[in-house]
């Protein structure tokens, strides 16, 4: 396990936001990432939860305010699993696309036939 500080991870993170093709940053629609710790042995590393764009229908923010999709990345299980901030980086990238893949509809079978998963 390596030891990466929470504002340092929130770099990561947001470096891997950056690293987001334009054309696919623009369509993502209602949705924010955040950082959590986890627990250090979690074998959870990102979360979805929402509505996937795929899914939304005409229905979809109407009715007055529509709660933003979030996207967790969580900061101490995937620390847990590397050994060097290298490998955070790169673990850190992957998670990122992993959740926005699930934005887009995405699935979990689908992300690992991909190499994402």
């Amino acid at each position: 396990m390596i030891e990466v500080s929470r504002e340092r991870f929130e770099e990561l993170v947001g470096t891997a936001l950056d690293g987001i093709p334009d054309e696919l940053a623009r369509l993502m629609d209602n949705v924010v990432v955040v950082v959590e710790d986890g627990t250090p042995r979690g074998r959870l590393l990102g979360r979805y939860v929402g509505i996937p764009l795929t899914k939304r229908g005409a229905w979809y923010g109407s009715g007055g305010v529509t709660m933003p999709d979030r996207i967790t990345i969580f900061r101490l299980p995937i620390c847990g699993l590397c050994r060097s901030e290298d490998e955070v980086v790169e673990q850190v990238k992957v998670t990122v696309v992993h959740e926005i893949a699930h934005h887009f509809g995405i699935g979990d079978r689908r992300l690992h036939q991909l190499g994402w998963g």
